[in-house]
């Protein structure tokens, strides 16, 4: 048997997330139906992020197991062939058999993308989240500062959120202004709650539309209360850009 790394990009807009759910179609279900044709059996994904439904992803990273004996090149060019244009493989390599795209990830990168402007550039409606009203960037970005370090970020965890251990370590937290009023916030850390940087996102625009000091992003991580926070950006504004594996990463080619 031989196990295999992929390196995944996919628009989310049609899927319900990465995971494979009980109706709908998932990228991730998409991917063991055409290694199922490959590899003649039922082949598990294990994806490093389970993005939800409408997330996208540059760089999402996959692995798996096949008892056929084939290489890397064949299922590069055999997953493109029979996925759908919305998801392309990026790459494929051999890896040993410990590898395991989720447990051994040591960070992860996502990017939000806002759009503030009056009007939205029609060919990024659908990857932006279009915010209306001037933001005050110099004051997002204050308030992203915040979250950098080790925090419990419990106030940023989806309602009714299972997950038990909410201390999660930050190492990135920015916010940048480019032109045509696009924002992006770059954050990077080793592990992220359901939800959590869409509810960040939510946050740094209350802070942007002055309703909220910058100094407000700290007073709500030390609350622990979701409700203190701003509300969850939309889904398809947020890519997950990059995995890392000790000093190897996803995708090199991402700042």
């Amino acid at each position: 048997m031989s196990s295999f790394k992929i390196i995944v990009s996919y628009d989310g807009g049609p899927f319900v997330g990465w995971q494979r759910q009980a109706a709908g179609t998932s990228v991730q279900g998409l991917i063991e139906d055409a290694l199922r044709e490959l590899d003649d059996r039922d082949v598990t994904v294990n994806g490093a992020g389970r993005t939800d439904a409408g997330v996208h992803a540059i760089a999402q990273v996959a692995s798996f197991t096949l008892v056929r004996d084939t290489s890397a090149d064949v299922i590069l060019r055999s997953l493109n062939a029979k996925l759908p244009p919305e998801v392309r493989i990026r790459s494929a390599e051999e890896v040993p058999a410990s590898f395991h795209a989720r447990f051994n990830a040591t960070s992860k990168s996502y990017r939000y993308r806002l759009w503030n402007a009056d009007v939205v550039n029609p060919f990024e409606r659908a990857y932006a989240w279009h915010v209306f009203g001037t933001l005050d960037a110099a004051a997002m970005t204050e308030a992203a500062r915040f979250v950098e370090g080790r925090h419990d970020f419990a106030a940023f965890q989806a309602v009714g959120g299972t997950s038990g251990q909410t201390e999660r370590v930050m190492t990135r937290s920015v916010l940048t202004a480019g032109q045509d009023g696009l924002l992006t916030y770059d954050i990077t850390g080793n592990g992220f709650l359901r939800h959590m940087v869409r509810a960040i996102a939510g946050t740094l625009v209350e802070v942007g539309r002055g309703r909220q000091r910058p100094e407000w992003m700290r007073d709500v991580i030390a609350s622990r209360d979701r409700s203190q926070a701003g509300k969850t950006a939309p889904a398809h504004g947020l890519f997950l850009v990059r995995v890392d594996y000790g000093d190897v990463q996803s995708d090199p080619h991402v700042a």
